[in-house]
Protein backbone atom coordinates (compact mmCIF):
# COMPACT_ATOMS: atom_id res chain seq x y z
CA UNK A 1 0.00 0.00 0.00
CA UNK A 2 2.82 2.41 0.76
CA UNK A 3 4.84 2.01 -2.40
CA UNK A 4 1.13 2.56 -4.19
CA UNK A 5 0.83 6.47 -2.41
CA UNK A 6 4.64 6.80 -2.90
CA UNK A 7 3.83 5.93 -6.34
CA UNK A 8 0.67 8.21 -6.57
CA UNK A 9 2.75 11.03 -4.87
CA UNK A 10 5.11 10.95 -7.62
CA UNK A 11 2.88 11.05 -10.33
CA UNK A 12 1.05 14.11 -9.14
CA UNK A 13 4.81 15.73 -8.41
CA UNK A 14 5.76 15.18 -12.43
CA UNK A 15 2.29 16.12 -13.65
CA UNK A 16 2.73 19.24 -11.81
CA UNK A 17 5.84 19.86 -13.24
CA UNK A 18 4.44 20.72 -16.96
CA UNK A 19 4.60 24.65 -17.93
CA UNK A 20 1.14 25.95 -17.65
CA UNK A 21 0.47 29.37 -19.55
CA UNK A 22 -2.52 31.99 -19.35
CA UNK A 23 -3.45 30.88 -23.14
CA UNK A 24 -5.15 27.58 -24.65
CA UNK A 25 -2.42 25.98 -25.94
CA UNK A 26 -2.73 23.75 -29.25
CA UNK A 27 1.01 22.14 -29.29
CA UNK A 28 4.12 21.20 -26.97
CA UNK A 29 7.07 21.22 -29.04
CA UNK A 30 10.21 21.95 -28.15
CA UNK A 31 12.66 23.98 -30.57
CA UNK A 32 16.17 22.57 -30.67
CA UNK A 33 19.03 25.03 -30.99
CA UNK A 34 19.61 26.59 -34.22
CA UNK A 35 21.87 29.07 -35.70
CA UNK A 36 20.58 30.99 -38.94
CA UNK A 37 21.36 34.13 -41.22
CA UNK A 38 19.11 36.98 -41.18
CA UNK A 39 18.27 39.26 -43.66
CA UNK A 40 21.32 41.66 -42.04
CA UNK A 41 24.04 38.77 -42.53
CA UNK A 42 24.20 38.45 -38.57
CA UNK A 43 23.63 34.95 -36.56
CA UNK A 44 20.01 34.35 -35.10
CA UNK A 45 20.00 31.69 -32.93
CA UNK A 46 17.54 29.75 -30.41
CA UNK A 47 19.63 31.56 -27.29
CA UNK A 48 19.11 35.16 -28.90
CA UNK A 49 15.69 34.67 -28.49
CA UNK A 50 15.56 33.09 -24.98
CA UNK A 51 13.59 34.99 -22.53
CA UNK A 52 10.76 36.74 -25.33
CA UNK A 53 7.86 34.89 -26.64
CA UNK A 54 8.38 34.64 -30.52
CA UNK A 55 5.81 34.06 -33.45
CA UNK A 56 7.49 32.09 -36.22
CA UNK A 57 6.02 31.24 -39.83
CA UNK A 58 7.70 29.67 -42.86
CA UNK A 59 7.65 31.52 -46.35
CA UNK A 60 9.81 32.29 -49.55
CA UNK A 61 10.56 35.37 -51.26
CA UNK A 62 9.32 34.15 -54.53
CA UNK A 63 5.82 32.46 -53.36
CA UNK A 64 2.98 33.04 -55.86
CA UNK A 65 0.50 32.11 -53.32
CA UNK A 66 -0.17 32.29 -49.71
CA UNK A 67 3.16 33.62 -48.97
CA UNK A 68 2.43 37.47 -49.80
CA UNK A 69 -0.83 37.37 -47.11
CA UNK A 70 0.74 35.95 -44.65
CA UNK A 71 3.92 37.89 -44.29
CA UNK A 72 1.17 40.93 -44.96
CA UNK A 73 -0.63 39.43 -41.93
CA UNK A 74 2.68 39.81 -40.15
CA UNK A 75 3.31 43.35 -40.93
CA UNK A 76 -0.11 44.10 -39.42
CA UNK A 77 0.81 41.99 -36.57
CA UNK A 78 4.34 44.03 -35.88
CA UNK A 79 2.16 47.35 -36.41
CA UNK A 80 -0.34 45.90 -33.49
CA UNK A 81 2.49 44.60 -31.19
CA UNK A 82 4.32 48.21 -31.45
CA UNK A 83 0.74 50.17 -30.97
CA UNK A 84 0.13 47.69 -27.83
CA UNK A 85 3.48 47.70 -26.32
CA UNK A 86 3.73 44.29 -26.68
CA UNK A 87 7.62 42.98 -26.59
CA UNK A 88 7.93 39.70 -28.87
CA UNK A 89 10.13 38.86 -31.50
CA UNK A 90 9.06 37.73 -34.92
CA UNK A 91 10.91 35.06 -36.94
CA UNK A 92 10.10 33.97 -40.69
CA UNK A 93 11.93 30.90 -41.73
CA UNK A 94 12.78 30.89 -45.64
CA UNK A 95 11.44 27.25 -47.08
CA UNK A 96 13.62 28.24 -50.31
CA UNK A 97 16.92 28.76 -48.75
CA UNK A 98 19.23 28.70 -51.81
CA UNK A 99 16.96 31.45 -53.75
CA UNK A 100 16.70 33.60 -50.55
CA UNK A 101 19.76 34.87 -49.91
CA UNK A 102 19.89 37.85 -46.92
CA UNK A 103 19.55 40.12 -49.80
CA UNK A 104 16.57 38.45 -50.94
CA UNK A 105 14.90 38.39 -47.79
CA UNK A 106 16.20 42.27 -47.18
CA UNK A 107 14.60 43.69 -50.53
CA UNK A 108 11.53 41.21 -49.84
CA UNK A 109 11.11 42.11 -46.51
CA UNK A 110 11.28 45.92 -47.52
CA UNK A 111 8.19 45.74 -49.46
CA UNK A 112 6.33 45.31 -46.11
CA UNK A 113 7.74 47.59 -44.14
CA UNK A 114 9.57 45.02 -41.72
CA UNK A 115 10.92 46.32 -38.66
CA UNK A 116 13.95 44.31 -38.48
CA UNK A 117 14.07 45.58 -34.61
CA UNK A 118 12.16 42.43 -33.61
CA UNK A 119 11.50 40.77 -36.98
CA UNK A 120 14.15 38.39 -38.41
CA UNK A 121 13.89 36.83 -41.94
CA UNK A 122 16.64 33.81 -41.80
CA UNK A 123 18.49 31.51 -44.15
CA UNK A 124 21.48 30.37 -44.14
CA UNK A 125 20.75 26.18 -44.19
CA UNK A 126 19.54 23.52 -46.51
CA UNK A 127 16.07 22.39 -47.98
CA UNK A 128 16.22 19.04 -46.04
CA UNK A 129 17.81 21.12 -43.07
CA UNK A 130 14.38 23.23 -42.95
CA UNK A 131 11.86 20.87 -43.67
CA UNK A 132 13.10 18.38 -41.35
CA UNK A 133 12.99 21.74 -38.69
CA UNK A 134 9.91 22.75 -39.86
CA UNK A 135 7.85 19.19 -40.28
CA UNK A 136 9.17 17.35 -36.74
CA UNK A 137 9.62 20.83 -34.57
CA UNK A 138 6.77 22.62 -35.76
CA UNK A 139 4.74 20.19 -37.32
CA UNK A 140 4.28 22.40 -40.29
CA UNK A 141 4.48 20.80 -43.33
CA UNK A 142 7.08 21.54 -46.15
CA UNK A 143 7.47 19.55 -49.55
CA UNK A 144 10.24 20.31 -52.59
CA UNK A 145 8.74 21.55 -55.56
CA UNK A 146 7.92 19.50 -58.36
CA UNK A 147 10.42 19.08 -61.45
CA UNK A 148 10.01 21.80 -63.70
CA UNK A 149 8.08 24.39 -60.66
CA UNK A 150 9.66 26.53 -58.06
CA UNK A 151 7.35 26.85 -55.72
CA UNK A 152 8.22 24.96 -52.19
CA UNK A 153 4.86 23.81 -50.98
CA UNK A 154 4.32 24.35 -47.13
CA UNK A 155 1.47 25.26 -44.33
CA UNK A 156 0.81 28.81 -43.36
CA UNK A 157 0.17 28.22 -39.91
CA UNK A 158 1.88 31.20 -37.26
CA UNK A 159 3.64 29.65 -34.16
CA UNK A 160 3.59 31.13 -30.66
CA UNK A 161 7.10 30.30 -29.09
CA UNK A 162 7.56 30.57 -25.38
CA UNK A 163 10.43 31.66 -23.72
CA UNK A 164 12.32 28.76 -23.34
CA UNK A 165 11.68 27.72 -26.97
CA UNK A 166 8.42 25.66 -26.36
CA UNK A 167 5.87 25.90 -29.19
CA UNK A 168 3.12 26.20 -27.47
CA UNK A 169 0.00 27.14 -30.02
CA UNK A 170 -0.78 27.45 -33.89
CA UNK A 171 -2.80 29.97 -35.55
CA UNK A 172 -4.17 30.32 -39.70
CA UNK A 173 -1.39 32.80 -40.63
CA UNK A 174 -3.33 33.50 -44.06
CA UNK A 175 -6.57 35.02 -42.19
CA UNK A 176 -6.10 38.59 -40.82
CA UNK A 177 -8.57 37.96 -38.09
CA UNK A 178 -6.81 35.41 -36.50
CA UNK A 179 -4.20 38.60 -35.94
CA UNK A 180 -6.07 39.68 -33.05
CA UNK A 181 -6.70 36.36 -31.65
CA UNK A 182 -2.90 36.53 -31.29
CA UNK A 183 -2.66 40.10 -30.31
CA UNK A 184 -5.10 39.05 -27.43
CA UNK A 185 -2.75 35.55 -26.54
CA UNK A 186 0.54 38.00 -26.51
CA UNK A 187 -0.80 40.35 -23.98
CA UNK A 188 -2.01 37.78 -21.64
CA UNK A 189 1.17 35.29 -21.79
CA UNK A 190 3.75 38.86 -21.48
Amino acid sequence: MRRYLVLIGLFFLLAGCGRSYAIETTMSEQVPDFEYTTQDKEQLSLSDLEGDWWIADFIFTNCTTVCMPMTQNMAHLQSMMEEEGIDAQIVSFSVDPDYDTPEVLKEYASHYDANFDNWSFVTGYDFETIREFSIKHFKNFVQAPADGDDQVIHGTSFFLVSPEGEVVKNYDGVEMKNMETILADLKKVN
